[in-house]
C-alpha cells in the first residue's frame, strides 16, 4: 500500500519561513516524480512545485518561484518544500503527491498518489 506522510505544517507570520516534509513508502515503480499542490479556502487545488525522479529538474508555479524550494532525498524516500518569505496568500492545505513516472509534471491529474494534506496558515 502506497503511503505519503506529510509533516511540518503550522501557523507562521508573513515574511517567515516554514518547511514541509513528505515521506513515501510502498511505491513499487522504478522511479517516480513528486510534487506539492495546495488548496486555499474557496479555491481549486493548484500546482505549487514538482521535482523529477533524478531531482535535477524542478518546476514552480509563478506565484511561488523565488520563494519556495523543492528537494528530495532518495535515501530517506523523502521530499521537502522550503517556503521562505511567506505571504497570507500562501495559506492553504498543502498536499504531497507522487506519480510512477520520471518527469516533473504540473497537473493534478498527472499524479496518482496523495498525502493527507498539511495546513499552512500565514498571518498578516
Amino acid at each position: 500500500q502506497v503511503q505519503l506522510v506529510e509533516s511540518g505544517g503550522g501557523l507562521v507570520q508573513a515574511g517567515d519561513s516554514l518547511s514541509l516534509s513528505c515521506v513515501a513508502s510502498g511505491i513499487t515503480s522504478s522511479g517516480y516524480a513528486m510534487a506539492w499542490f495546495r488548496q486555499a479556502p474557496g479555491k481549486e487545488r493548484e500546482f505549487v512545485a514538482a521535482i523529477s525522479w533524478a531531482g535535477a529538474t524542478t518546476n514552480y508555479a509563478d506565484s511561488v518561484k523565488g520563494r519556495f524550494t523543492i528537494s528530495r532525498d532518495h535515501a530517506k524516500k523523502s521530499m521537502y518544500l522550503q517556503m521562505d518569505s511567506l505571504k497570507p496568500e500562501d495559506t492553504a492545505v498543502y498536499y504531497c503527491s507522487a506519480r510512477p513516472y520520471f518527469g516533473a509534471a504540473i497537473r493534478t491529474q498527472d499524479y496518482e498518489y496523495w498525502g493527507q494534506g498539511a495546513q499552512v496558515t500565514v498571518s498578516s
